[in-house]
C-alpha cells in the first residue's frame, strides 16, 4: 500500500471525519497510481492516518475507508452492509418497498448507494474506483439483502457518452439474479407506483421524498393542487389519493405524464378526474396567471438544472423566479411546497431565493415546516454535502 501525504488543511478535515481528500498541491506529488488502489494516508511526519480509495483524475482524488488498514473482500463489504441494514430499523416503512438500503458515505462506503425496489436491488458506483471491487460487493449484497436481482446503474460521465452515441436508452445492466419486470410495480406509503430499472437515467420514482409526500399526504384533502415538474406523478397521485379536489400535473415530457395516468390509474384513481398538462413550466404558469386560475397548494420539485426549447433553469436564481410566478396563483392562505436537491445549495441560501421569489411577487412567505431526507439516507454530521434535500412548506398570509 502505497503512502500519501496529505497536507495541513487535509489532516484537520480528517481529523473532524470528512470521508474525501479533495486534489490540491499536495495530492500532486503523490505516486502515480490507478482507480481503485488503496492507500495510506500520511501526515508531515509520516503518521499513518487513514485507509483510502484512490482516484487519481478525480476532483475526489481519495474516499477514505477506515481509520486503520483494512483489506477489501466480502467479509468487509458485507460487515459494512449489516451495519447498514441495522440502521434502517429507525427507518418508516410500513407498506413501503422502496427505499435506499445504502447512503454512501452516510453508511462509510463513499461514492456507492444501493436503492431497493420491491426486492430488486440498485446499485450506483460514483468513481471507477470502485469497479475494481464489484464482484465481493456484489457477493455480499447478495449475502446480507438476498435480492431478486441487482442492476447497476451507469455513472453520470458513461450515461453522457450513451447518450451522445445514441445507441440506447438502457442506462443499466442487470448484474446478478433475474431481471425485474418492465415495468415493476412498488409500493410508498400504501401507494402503488411503477418503476423503470432499466430506462432513463431514473427509475421513476425518487425514494428520498417518501416523508415529505407524507407531509403533502396530510394537508391536501379537499383542496387545489397544482404540481410543476410533476415527473410521473408520485406527488400528484399521493396528493389525489389524500383526497385533493383536483390535481393539475405539469411537465415538459409527455412520457413523463403518460406514466403519471398510469400511476393514478394502479391506485384506483381516476385520470379524467385530474388534470395533466404537457407544457413548459414557466410558459403554462404565465398563461394560467392570465386565465386568473387559483390554487390551494402548489408544489415543486425541479431538477437542479434543465433545459428546453423555451426556458433554462437552475437552482441558483431559478428558484426564486419560479416563486414569483407561482404566488399570483396561490390563494390567501394557501400553501407553497417548494423542494430542491441541489447539494451546493444550503437550506439557508434555498430559504433566501424564496424570499427573493417572495419580494419579486410583492407579497410574503411565512416557513412553517423544513425537512431533508428521510431516515434511510443517513449522512454523518462530519459530511454536510450530504444534506443535500431541502423540502420546506410556507405559506402565503
Amino acid at each position: 500500500m502505497q503512502k500519501c501525504q496529505v497536507g495541513p488543511e487535509t489532516v484537520r478535515m480528517l481529523g473532524l471525519g470528512h470521508p474525501w481528500v479533495i486534489a490540491d498541491r499536495y495530492t500532486k506529488n503523490w505516486p502515480a497510481g490507478k482507480a481503485g488502489e488503496l492507500i495510506a494516508l500520511v501526515d508531515d511526519h509520516h503518521n499513518y492516518l487513514a485507509t483510502a480509495l484512490y482516484d487519481p483524475k478525480d476532483r475526489i482524488v481519495a474516499r477514505i475507508l477506515a481509520q486503520e488498514r483494512v483489506k477489501l473482500t466480502v467479509g468487509w463489504f458485507e460487515k459494512k452492509l449489516l451495519q447498514a441494514k441495522r440502521l434502517r430499523q429507525h427507518a418508516q416503512l410500513n407498506e413501503t418497498d422502496a427505499y435506499r438500503w445504502l447512503n454512501g458515505e452516510g453508511d462509510g462506503l463513499p461514492g456507492v448507494t444501493v436503492d431497493c425496489y420491491a426486492g430488486y436491488l440498485m446499485l450506483q458506483l460514483y468513481t471507477p474506483a470502485w469497479d475494481a471491487y464489484l464482484e465481493p460487493l456484489t457477493k455480499a449484497l447478495q449475502k446480507v439483502f438476498h435480492p431478486k436481482g441487482i442492476y447497476r446503474k451507469l455513472r453520470p460521465q458513461e450515461t453522457r457518452a450513451l447518450e451522445a452515441k445514441k445507441r440506447t436508452k438502457e442506462y443499466s445492466r442487470l448484474i446478478a439474479g433475474s431481471s425485474a419486470p418492465v415495468p415493476l410495480q412498488v409500493k410508498e406509503n400504501g401507494l402503488n407506483y411503477l418503476v423503470d430499472l432499466r430506462e432513463g437515467l431514473n427509475t421513476g420514482l425518487f425514494p428520498d421524498q417518501r416523508r415529505n409526500r407524507q407531509e403533502l399526504i396530510s394537508r391536501v384533502a379537499g383542496k387545489r393542487v397544482l404540481n410543476l415538474f410533476a415527473f410521473t406523478g408520485a406527488f400528484s397521485v399521493a396528493a389525489a389519493a389524500a383526497g385533493a379536489q383536483k390535481v393539475t400535473s405539469v411537465d415538459v415530457s409527455a412520457k413523463y405524464l403518460d406514466i403519471a395516468r398510469e400511476n393514478f390509474s394502479i391506485n384506483r384513481i381516476n385520470p379524467k378526474r385530474h388534470e395533466f398538462i404537457v407544457a413548459d413550466v414557466f410558459v403554462e404558469l404565465a398563461k394560467m396567471q392570465t386565465r386568473q386560475r387559483r390554487f390551494d397548494i402548489i408544489l415543486f420539485d425541479p431538477p437542479s438544472f434543465s433545459t428546453t426549447s423555451k426556458s433554462r433553469f437552475s437552482t441558483h436564481g431559478g428558484t426564486s423566479k419560479l416563486v414569483a410566478a407561482t404566488l399570483p396563483l396561490l390563494e390567501s392562505g394557501g400553501l407553497l411546497l417548494s423542494s430542491s436537491n441541489h447539494q451546493k445549495v444550503s437550506m439557508d441560501d434555498y430559504i433566501k431565493e424564496l424570499r427573493r421569489g417572495a419580494l419579486q411577487s410583492d407579497s410574503d412567505l411565512k416557513t412553517i415546516f423544513t425537512s431533508g431526507q428521510p431516515e434511510d439516507f443517513p449522512c454523518s454530521v462530519s459530511f454536510p454535502e450530504g444534506r443535500y434535500l431541502k423540502f420546506v412548506i410556507s405559506v402565503k398570509p
